[in-house]
């Protein structure tokens, strides 16, 4: 159980307020009457009678991430986003995380016994506890074996364990300005030897499965094979010859032959004789665009796959192309990754973030955002809840099914949603200042509305469901009435804030909203008059039937020590008033007793997401809490 202590936190018992500061501007809470009569600012805040333990993450990191998508002997996939390894077993629908690494996931590797896995990490917030890393973990037990660290200084792009000596050894490519190639005796944490790769991006590196101790990288402008012998690493360079040298070497496969082959920018093939540096055949125009991913059969045969036009091409073992072909259909993206089953069914990674799986049709397993993501909120009546993206996606889950249940391509993008209270509707603002409101069941369109030219940054129904309000980033709060045949009419605007809303909450008798702005201020309005009232301490017995606002007085025990205002992304009170989540700029979110009115507090932090983490709900039996990532585009859902 951790805790924090502010020393800036002050109790003026004459006029019951707590004084606070954020990035030095003072911040004035009026304390509830019944509080206030026996409140000591030196006590801790209680410890939180509930844990959270992640259950299901809802995405894949295949926009800029490569060789992560494999299937273990049990059948089940493995893959990474955020901060988490996903290890899903497709048949029975559950996931188990390896949840060791504090920052994003860049690259991993199966060692030849299919049971050990190497994951690399970035390097992490805070530099002090998380420097760039490799960890070795066994796939059964999800036991950390060994980590090394101490190498790298931006991330490890690249991993392979060898394949001639039962994978003894293991390279790694640091993402750093001179890509540093380094080969480790990884059993006794010992770095053999490391050498200057390349000034331009690698996206491969692997040891090769027949030759004894040869590495194959590629990336920008490079492909280069590697010797490794005598404890050192010698290099020579592909040479193209009289084909064209393409911009981007974006992947490689070995043949049962021995023979290297490269996939380019141009859409074409290398193939490299076995032992050199030349090519020994050339296809041209294979793909439309990039190939980014080669993957060689059970049955020896090649699949090649575009990141531009989306398509499957087949080749046998002797790389003479077949009539075989399949194009992906949907909004899926290109293919990134591909992964043979143990029925020889394929799972295919994607550029936007998705999984699919089939023979001839694909179907999607693993449906993720693409962009930043920032809008979420759970159904008030079911397990459902619904999330969008900067990637104009807006989808509906089942936390029960893990499932999407419904989805929405949107004309902008997409930044804050918010159920009506009888969940028959489902707001959407978006960054251009336009809102949208959709019926909750079909995802149609009611109505639609544009308050600005600003993102609209929160949206709030009332409880009584007749009232809704809209804040956005031009400093203002837009009311609009929502009568019974959910027609929607503007009566008018809160103007007060000098910066942009952030949170809005309601009191439970629907006659008052409550705002924090991005410097920090927290006003409060009345909703008929759209006035802000400006003594707050005569709000200060008002009840609210939410609390996402982080800066009040029921959550002043969530800011840390030295808080600059923008490390706390959202809060979200459980519906039974027990609990309270918030969600930080360090990858974590953490679980408070509510209220959180002390300014030291006991409190849980977990870990997954790797980037801000953006919003944070509770469903709406509080049974399980949703979490969203803001880079990481992840959906974190976990068990209370």
């Amino acid at each position: 159980m951790l805790s924090r202590k502010r020393k800036d936190v002050s109790y003026n018992d004459e006029d019951q307020t707590l004084k606070m500061y954020l990035r030095g501007r003072p911040i004035n809470l009026a304390v509830p009457t019944d509080v206030a009569e026996n409140y000591d600012i030196n006590a801790v805040g209680p410890a939180p009678s509930k844990e959270l333990e992640l259950e299901w993450v809802y995405g894949y990191r295949g926009r800029d991430c490569r060789s992560n998508l494999y299937v273990l002997p049990t059948g089940e996939l493995v893959y990474f986003v955020a901060a988490v390894v996903v290890l899903h077993n497709v048949e029975e629908n559950t996931q188990r995380h390896y949840i060791g690494h504090t920052d994003d996931i860049k690259s991993l590797a199966l060692h030849p016994n299919n049971v050990l896995i190497a994951t690399g990490q970035c390097a992490g917030h805070d530099k002090s506890t998380a420097s760039p890393h490799v960890r070795i973990w066994d796939s059964e037990t999800l036991e950390t074996k060994m980590i090394l660290e101490d190498s790298f200084i931006n991330s490890v792009c690249c991993l392979s364990f060898s394949k001639t000596d039962d994978g003894a050894l293991l390279v790694a490519v640091d993402d750093s300005n001179d890509h540093v190639i380094s080969v480790w005796n990884w059993e006794k944490k010992d770095k053999i030897t490391e050498s200057r790769c390349s000034t331009e991006t690698i996206v491969a590196a692997e040891f090769h499965p027949i030759d004894e101790n040869v590495i194959v990288t590629c990336g920008k402008s490079h492909v280069g094979f590697w010797k490794f012998e005598n404890n050192s690493l010698s290099k020579k360079m592909g040479i193209f010859g009289k084909h064209e040298k393409p911009k981007f070497i974006n992947c490689l496969a070995f043949l049962a032959s021995g023979q290297v082959v490269t996939g380019d920018s141009n859409g074409n093939l290398a193939v490299w004789g076995a032992g050199t540096n030349t090519i020994a055949n050339f296809l041209t125009n294979v793909h439309d665009g990039s190939i980014f991913c080669i993957n060689v059969l059970k049955n020896e045969n090649i699949v090649t796959g575009g990141g531009k036009d989306a398509c499957l091409k087949y080749f046998d073992s002797n790389m003479e192309k077949t009539d075989e072909e399949q194009q992906i259909e949907g909004n899926f993206g290109g293919i990134r990754m591909i992964a043979e089953a143990n029925d020889s069914n394929l799972f295919i990674g994607t550029t936007k973030n998705c999984i699919l799986q089939g023979s001839n049709d694909f179907k999607p397993l693993v449906i993720g955002h693409s962009d930043e993501l920032w809008a979420l909120a759970t159904n008030p009546k079911s397990d459902q809840f619904v999330t969008a993206a900067q990637d104009k996606h807006l989808r509906v889950w089942s936390s029960a099914t893990k499932e999407m249940v419904l989805g929405k391509d949107l004309e902008d993008q997409a930044q804050s949603a918010a159920y009506n209270p009888e969940s028959t509707e489902i707001a959407v603002g978006c960054v251009t200042g336009k809102w949208l409101v959709l019926n909750a069941d079909n995802l149609e369109v009611i109505a639609e509305f544009t308050d600005g030219d600003e993102p609209i940054q929160v949206i709030q129904y009332a409880p009584n469901g007749n009232l809704v309000a809209i804040g956005s980033r031009d400093n203002f709060v837009y009311i609009y009435e929502r009568t019974e045949d959910s027609t929607y009419n503007k009566l008018g605007k809160c103007v007060g804030h000098s910066s942009y809303i952030t949170h809005i909450d309601w009191s439970s008798d629907s006659q008052y909203i409550r705002t924090n702005s991005g410097d920090y201020e927290l006003l409060y309005w009345n909703a008929e008059t759209r006035k802000q009232e400006t003594r707050s301490s005569s709000m200060r017995d008002v009840e609210w039937a939410t609390n996402t606002c982080t800066i009040t007085f029921n959550t002043v025990g969530i800011w840390p020590p030295e808080a600059d205002g923008t490390d706390i992304n959202g809060c979200n009170r459980s519906h039974n008033s027990e609990l309270l989540a918030s969600v930080d700029d360090f990858g974590k979110v953490n679980l408070y007793s509510y209220p959180v009115m002390q300014p030291q507090a006991l409190y849980s932090s977990y870990g997954g997401h790797s980037s801000h983490v953006t919003n944070v709900a509770f469903v709406h039996d509080d049974s399980k809490v949703i979490t969203t990532g803001g880079k990481d585009t992840a959906i974190l859902q976990w068990n209370v």
